[in-house]
């Protein structure tokens, strides 16, 4: 095992530091807990001050990676190269596996890697940090919770990062389905870090998932400044904020807030661009005039490259090509998820059982074939955790199929899912245009039958 002076905030030691690069590691990771600032930067201050210091460089290949950015996999190839051969001790190794499994496509083998240095080092911020983005990028709802809950025993309030173990307890817990739990460790954890913007979006689901749109309005509108500053999560959080009002029957509000925090934003950051083509299409099925919204936003998706590896982002990307009307880049989509589906990787999964039977399904409704459409996505509706996301962000695809259901004239089905609907979103779940007129209007009856 090699020998250093040099230990992060936890007390885990660090091959090839020095004092710079320890301190420019602990930035690193304060950053992480919270998603804001600039972690990329810290870490290449690390990188920077002790080019040997192999879990920077691993760091930095985590950082870019769990993003999902296309052009995110070249950069981590060059810092795993980077950390290969470098003084390494066994749990630094372990991230050097896991994260080049990663690298390879392979996020449930990376996963588990992720869980033996867990197990092993359960103070090891990087891994947990890391892995909880994995698990909500797999869908993994089980693993979004026990993974923390396996390090909890560890941990109490007087450690550093305490408040970053609450919060992504709490989102675990409410993506379980634990409401009341997620919303007490949720609200513990921004009393003791208001900036930890991951806290504040698991309350936020809490409220979603229950229904609750005006406690939703009043645990973020208030407080906008305090988690948005200088935040990764700063988009998503006031998309977040717009459904709600959307849910509301407050349409305005939730253009203005797109305008100012979401569309607005001009960056090509792939998570920012899953909230602006989500957030268009719930309008657009609500027949909300966005004007020339859908234009920008496509645009950015032509600019973030190619998106066939993950799936998720390649079927928010479509939704954009068709609103603008972009039929060869709506091709393009299509033909890299289907060749998705024949890699060696778990991008294959993604497409395969989510993401092409879900581009299918929109490709079929933007040319009326709204049976078609409906049959896609009733096949795979059930399963659409495996292409990552959340349940509030997977709720979209529920919505879609209900708009293709109600234009498809079904109105026993329609009848149907919209008994579900009420019965798992309990409040005033938002619900397409096409939902309504198809309800208003009367069924026939058939020649000889009584009404």
């Amino acid at each position: 095992m090699s020998q250093t002076k040099f230990r992060d905030e936890q007390g885990l030691a660090m091959s090839g530091a020095n004092a710079a690069a320890a301190d420019a590691y602990v930035a690193t990771i304060r950053q992480m807990r919270c998603l804001i600032g600039d972690p990329v930067a810290s870490i290449e201050q690390a990188i920077e001050a002790a080019p040997g210091m192999a879990l920077a460089h691993l760091a930095r290949a985590w950082l870019y990676l769990i993003g999902t950015e296309p052009a995110g996999r070249p950069l981590a190839l060059e810092s795993i190269q980077a950390a290969t051969g470098l003084v390494m001790d066994e749990r630094e190794r372990g991230h050097l596996a896991a994260v080049t499994e990663l690298a390879a496509g392979r996020w449930h083998s990376a996963s588990r890697c992720l869980e033996d240095v867990s197990a092993a080092w359960p103070h090891d911020e990087l891994a947990l940090l890391a892995a909880h983005q994995m698990d909500f990028m797999r869908g993994d709802s089980r693993m979004l919770r026990d993974r923390i809950a396996r390090a909890l025993p560890s941990w109490d309030a007087g450690r550093p990062g305490w408040h970053a173990m609450l919060g992504m307890y709490a989102f675990g817990l409410e993506e379980c389905g634990q409401y009341v739990a997620a919303e007490r460790h949720g609200g513990e954890a921004v009393e003791l870090e208001p900036r930890d913007g991951w806290a504040w979006h698991a309350v936020a689901h809490v409220h979603e998932m229950r229904g609750e749109a005006r406690r939703g309005i009043d645990w973020l509108r208030p407080t906008r400044q305090v988690w948005s500053e200088s935040s990764y999560l700063a988009v998503h959080n006031t998309w977040h904020l717009a459904l709600f009002h959307l849910t509301e029957g407050e349409p305005e509000q939730a253009l203005r807030l797109y305008d100012e925090g979401v569309g607005g934003v001009t960056s090509p950051v792939v998570i920012e661009l899953i909230d602006a083509s989500a957030m268009l299409w719930r309008m657009r099925m609500l027949g909300m005039d966005v004007g020339e919204r859908w234009q920008p936003v496509a645009d950015r998706w032509a600019a973030a490259g190619p998106l066939g590896n993950y799936a998720f982002n390649a079927v928010h990307a479509l939704m954009a090509y068709i609103a603008t009307g972009r039929t060869r880049a709506q091709q393009e989509v299509l033909e890299a998820l289907v060749a998705a589906t024949h890699a060696d990787d778990d991008s294959a999964l993604f497409a395969r059982e989510a993401g092409l039977p879900v581009a299918r399904a929109l490709l079929a409704q933007a040319q009326g074939e709204h049976r078609e459409a409906s049959r896609h996505l009733r096949r795979v509706r059930n399963q659409l955790q495996r292409f990552g996301g959340s349940h509030a962000q997977r709720d979209l695809f529920d919505m879609i199929l209900l708009d293709a259901v109600a234009r498809a004239g079904d109105l026993r089905l329609l009848s149907a899912l919209m008994a579900e609907r009420a019965a798992a979103r309990p409040g005033r779940p938002i619900a397409p245009l096409a939902v309504s007129r198809a309800q208003s209007v009367r069924p026939q009856v058939p020649e000889g039958v009584a009404a």
